[in-house]
């Protein structure tokens, strides 16, 4: 039984919690939209919260977890 809560989805990534881990913080991850199967499948487990939040403000920085390769954070993206 899946008890996994949607707390943001930014195409082809969604943010979620999965229940509690041993030290009863949030199990947060980030999922990715598997375009061949249809579904989301995990793409990084977060350290902790700090880092999730800061993943679902900042999509480049959850393109640069992206164990795909993603470019990120390319040149004129930000203002200098």
């Amino acid at each position: 039984m899946s008890n996994t809560v949607v707390i943001h989805e930014r195409y082809p990534y969604r943010f979620v919690t999965n229940g509690t881990l041993e030290n009863n913080t949030a199990d947060c991850r980030i999922q990715k939209f598997d375009e061949y199967k249809h579904s989301y499948k995990d793409m990084y487990l977060c350290d902790n919260q700090v880092q999730f939040g800061i993943a679902i403000e900042d999509l480049e920085y959850t393109k640069w977890l992206d164990p795909a390769g993603v470019p990120c954070y390319t040149k004129g993206d930000y203002y200098e």
